[in-house]
């Protein structure tokens, strides 16, 4: 399993930093409008190698923050780094190109294209990235059998478990090497059994590449699994004991 990785003997640097980052939103219109502030100075950093659970009640911001850091969201404040470069100032065409080359996102649902086996799901975004037909299958093949699926490759979607499609998705999210994986409920959609069965594979994808993980969860048992747990509060991201 391959990420990206920093040259040798270079200082690491954090794969995803907040500093000082604001966030808030407008309520109501006209004399009533008032800010919603989710967000306030808020700093915080995932390391290469890291599983960070981000763990909050509903409504308290855990979707803001993960479309700040997959840069689907600006802040109103502050400063966002992806492996070290700033983001504020980008244009849009830079901010894709970076969630398309160090960024990888798995949902609670899989989001996998229907007519398309696990496999062409997972070449795809290589493609789409620029590798050859070759290449992408190759990596494709690898990382399924990886994650367990060597025999499933060329089963569509609805021939696939919810354990097996939530895998594929995993699969997909990773395919371009990505430096930072974000997961926003990724076994939300699973029974407990299965649910212990796929996080278990994403802990040792995330270890055996050295890619950074924020996985936001309500499940705390899962979240105890991980290297550690932030929350948000009082626009803060705060360490869990």
């Amino acid at each position: 399993m391959t990420t990206k990785a920093e040259a040798p003997g270079a200082q690491p640097v954090p794969a995803l930093f907040f500093a000082k980052v604001e966030r808030r939103y407008t309520q109501g219109a006209g004399d009533g409008a008032g800010a919603l502030e989710i967000l306030r100075q808020a700093d915080f950093a995932i390391w290469p190698g890291e599983l960070v659970a981000l763990v909050a009640p509903s409504g308290a911001g855990k979707s803001t923050l993960l479309h700040l850091a997959g840069l689907l969201e600006r802040p109103d404040g502050g400063e966002i780094y992806i492996g070290g470069s700033p983001t504020a100032a980008m244009g849009d065409a830079e901010r894709t190109r970076l969630r398309r080359e160090e960024m990888g996102f798995v949902y609670q649902f899989h989001h996998l294209l229907p007519e398309f086996s696990a496999l062409e799901n997972v070449v795809m975004p290589q493609l789409i990235r620029g590798l050859s037909q070759r290449e992408a299958r190759e990596r494709a093949s690898e990382l399924l059998s990886f994650l367990g699926l060597k025999e499933r490759l060329l089963h569509r979607p609805a021939e696939l478990s919810g354990g097996e499609q939530q895998r594929v998705a995993i699969a997909r999210a990773v395919a371009n090497g990505p430096r930072l994986l974000l997961a926003d409920e990724p076994t939300g959609n699973l029974d407990p059994h299965t649910a212990a069965h796929v996080f278990g594979i994403l802990v040792s994808l995330v270890r055996a590449s050295g890619l950074a993980a924020l996985v936001a969860t309500h499940n705390m048992d899962l979240a105890a699994r991980m290297d550690r747990r932030v929350t948000i509060r009082d626009g803060l991201i705060e360490q869990l004991p």
